[in-house]
């Protein structure tokens, strides 16, 4: 069998050999299941992962064969899909609130393992109202950032977006958090975006 080092070549091979695409899932279904969990919640999460193989399955032939990385693609179209799914409910970010106690113990879980930021703990706690007050696309900025791990060039392709709009996005939320947080995380020019990330 064919030795295959890049996401693309996966997706190449899969045009002509569907069973192929299945190793693409290997590689990013844990990190895809990870972000969508953390958008929507468990269930939905795990709904979200599958439909977002599913969907890349289909438009495998528009893939951008010069990316060799398939993760933003991916984390793209899981945003989107979130979206859809939070729509279906009563207050479309009804999930993030009702799980929000949950996402940010889980952050401060992951963020106290590091004994060297033990403070960020108050500084995320602190964020989460600003974060569900934002606008969609600088919330899936910060979240396709913070959760999914992304660079702001990879968040750039997954949002379909100029790499200078998401750094616009970046830059305006760290000055909006800087002052709407209290003067004591703000003193030194932390404005909480750099603890997020977990």
């Amino acid at each position: 069998m064919q030795h295959v080092t890049t996401d693309a070549e996966i997706v190449r091979l899969s045009l002509a050999r569907p069973r192929e695409f299945a190793a693409l899932f290997d590689r990013h279904a844990a990190s895809v299941g990870h972000y969508a969990r953390r958008l929507v919640g468990a269930d939905a999460g795990d709904d979200v992962m599958s439909e977002t193989f599913l969907v890349a399955f289909r438009r495998r032939a528009d893939y951008d064969f010069d990316r060799e990385s398939a993760l933003p693609w991916l984390l793209g179209i899981a945003t989107r899909l979130a979206h859809r799914a939070r729509a279906a409910e009563a207050k479309r970010w009804r999930a993030l609130q009702a799980s929000a106690r949950v996402a940010v113990e889980t952050a401060i879980s992951d963020i106290e393992a590091a004994s060297d930021r033990a403070d960020a703990a108050a500084r995320l706690t602190r964020l989460v109202p600003h974060i569900r007050r934002m606008n969609d696309a600088d919330r899936d900025t910060l979240l396709l950032y913070a959760w999914g791990d992304l660079s702001t060039e990879q968040i750039a392709d997954a949002l379909g977006v100029p790499v200078g709009t998401v750094w616009s996005r970046i830059n305006r939320m760290r000055r909006k958090l800087r002052l709407e947080l209290p003067t004591d995380t703000s003193e030194e020019g932390d404005d909480g975006l750099a603890h997020i990330r977990a």
